[in-house]
C-alpha cells in the first residue's frame, strides 16, 4: 500500500462518500501507518474537510477493525478441516467474515471510549485491551 493508493481507494472511493453521509461530526480514524501520514494524504484530508482523530504514536491497538481481524483469523485457524488452497482460503473468510456476530463487532464499538479513556491514561503507551 502506498499514500497515492490509500488516497485513491480508501479515502476518494469509500471515506469521502461516507464522511458525506455522517456530515460535520465525522471524525475520520486510521493509524500511523506509513501511507497513512503521507503528505498527500493529508492533503486529501484537508481538501474534503476531514478531521481526522490523533492517534497516538504507540497505540495502533486501538482500531477495533483490528480485533475483527483477529477473531476472523482465530475462526480460520479453527477450522477442520483447514483450507488448503486460496479458493478455499477466499470462501473460509467469506463465511466467518458473514458469521461473526453482530454483538461482538457493536461490543467493540461500544467499547471505544474505554479504550480512549485508557490509552489517554497510560499516554498514548500499551493499554490493557
Amino acid at each position: 500500500m502506498t499514500g497515492h493508493i490509500y488516497r485513491d481507494i480508501i479515502l476518494e472511493q469509500h471515506v469521502r462518500l461516507f464522511r458525506g453521509a455522517m456530515g460535520a461530526e465525522f471524525l475520520f480514524m486510521d493509524d500511523n501507518a506509513r501511507p497513512h501520514r503521507a503528505n498527500i494524504v493529508d492533503e486529501c484530508l484537508q481538501s474534503e474537510d476531514i478531521t481526522r482523530m490523533d492517534w497516538p504514536a504507540y497505540s495502533p491497538d486501538l482500531n477495533p477493525i483490528e480485533h475483527v481481524w483477529d477473531m476472523l483469523g482465530r475462526r480460520i485457524a479453527a477450522r477442520q478441516p483447514p483450507p488448503t488452497c486460496l479458493p478455499e482460503l477466499r470462501r473460509a473468510l467469506l463465511d466467518e467474515w458473514c458469521n461473526i456476530p453482530q454483538d461482538q463487532i457493536d461490543n467493540l464499538i461500544l467499547s471505544m471510549p474505554r479504550r480512549c479513556k485508557a490509552c489517554i491514561a497510560s499516554s498514548g503507551r500499551h493499554t490493557p485491551y
